[in-house]
């Protein structure tokens, strides 16, 4: 499963990238990555980045792992270390 499948909206670009987080899962899914986001309590408790991303599977020859205090951050050092292992996210 490839390609733009006519679900992606136009980028409002005052929202931040926690808007479209889910719609990037599912393109990754599409393109055969298994992805998630997940916010963990017991770190959050203990003021330690509480977001963490995980991708494996897929183009990626090796799986790779963001972690965040905000989902904005996380999903930053995500989309960077995914467009470094060679895949355009397109966002």
């Amino acid at each position: 499963m490839t390609g733009n499948r006519g679900r992606w909206p136009k980028i409002d670009e005052e929202r931040g990238i926690e808007d479209v987080t889910l719609l990037i899962l599912e393109w990754l899914g599409e393109q055969g990555v298994n992805a998630t986001i997940r916010m963990d309590a017991e770190r959050l408790a203990d003021n330690a980045p509480a977001w963490t991303f995980a991708a494996s599977g897929g183009p990626l020859a090796l799986g790779t792992r963001a972690d965040g205090r905000t989902v904005r951050q996380c999903m930053s050092v995500a989309l960077t270390r995914l467009r470094d292992a060679g895949l355009s996210v397109p966002f």
